[in-house]
């Protein structure tokens, strides 16, 4: 889990179908020491695990990734540059499982594009 060492995230809000949160990064974890030194970026992976444990978090069960239609990384996220991101999910559960359509953002900037489905 990389909830509370890595990132943090504020309270969600909900509309409808649609999650939104800010991303806080802390750039002082020791992943940037090796992702890369000198010039920090957030590993693709980290980005699909803030996904995860957010929606993890807002339906309070672990999840699991089962299928990734699409995901997209478009822009590098160097935490001195962009400390907070936003996180927008589009989630509909059927039958156990969560279908997720996530962004990460930033004024305009669209570091992740995501459509998968969690159990």
């Amino acid at each position: 889990m990389l909830n509370n060492t890595f990132f943090s995230f504020t309270t969600p809000t909900t509309d409808g179908d649609l999650l939104k949160t800010t991303i806080s990064l802390n750039p002082a974890h020791d992943i940037f020491k090796g992702h890369f030194p000198g010039n920090p970026i957030v590993p693709g992976v980290c980005m699909m695990q803030m996904v995860k444990e957010t929606l993890e978090n807002q339906l309070g069960k672990k999840l699991r990734l089962v299928k990734a239609d699409n995901i997209k990384f478009l822009s590098f996220i160097n935490p001195n540059e962009y400390p907070q991101v936003g996180l927008e999910i589009k989630m509909n559960t059927v039958d156990e499982q969560v279908k997720a359509d996530a962004q990460l953002v930033n004024e305009g900037i669209v570091f992740l594009k995501f459509k998968g489905v969690f159990k």
